[in-house]
């Protein structure tokens, strides 16, 4: 496969939301060696890591009454209210220590705006503000966007959605992914969403071998 022009774009593979993490993904350190392959393939790489405040609208914690998992208004949109995780300058919120950060081009930080969710890499969940993620991938001349991280079926899908919308051809590494499925079939219904707005499902050996 031709990479000229691309990107690879890897999504919150932040402690929290690996194994023992506040918000485990099931099995999400598996993906970490596959990225790690990968990045050897790509010119350009960029994170995206999940950046909270203590306060932030999203933990159930700050909600008196409320449990995670439970459906709240925030920023006029609905809500679901997590456990706390990947707050600034915890252990959480760091990237896990086997993946390797040293080809990286940048890192965008998001979620930081205690007032509204960002699950996407590109803008919030209201779509008021944005990471500076898509200018900075145009200005660098990027066409083309291969997505992998955390988690399938909420930051992952909704970066590549937004991907799209800013007119990359865009490509989710379906093993460079793992699913939270509050609902056991959130990861797929999330795959389906993605294939219908125009992401193109891969396999990392598409790229590897």
């Amino acid at each position: 496969m031709n990479l000229k022009n691309s990107a690879l774009l890897i999504v919150d593979v932040q402690n929290d939301f690996l194994p023992e993490g506040s918000l485990a993904v099931r099995h999400g350190d598996e993906i970490i060696p596959v990225i790690n392959a990968l990045q050897e393939k790509f010119n350009f790489i960029v994170a995206t890591q999940d950046f909270h405040p203590t306060d932030h609208g999203s933990f159930a914690v700050n909600h008196e009454g409320k449990s995670p998992g439970e459906m709240i208004v925030l920023a006029d949109l609905p809500q679901i209210l997590w456990p706390v995780h990947c707050v600034q300058g915890s252990e959480g919120a760091e990237f896990h220590e086997e993946l390797n950060p040293i080809r990286w081009t940048a890192i965008f930080q998001k979620g930081k705006n205690p007032e509204v969710d960002s699950y996407s890499g590109f803008f919030d969940n209201a779509r008021r503000e944005d990471t500076g993620l898509g200018d900075f991938l145009q200005n660098e001349g990027i066409m083309n966007v291969f997505v992998t991280g955390l988690a399938q079926d909420y930051c992952v899908k909704f970066t590549a959605l937004d991907s799209v919308s800013l007119g990359f051809k865009t490509y989710l590494i379906s093993d460079a992914t793992k699913a939270v499925n509050l609902a056991k079939d959130d990861g797929d219904k999330a795959l389906e969403e993605m294939k219908k707005a125009g992401v193109i499902l891969i396999e990392s050996s598409a790229i590897l071998d």
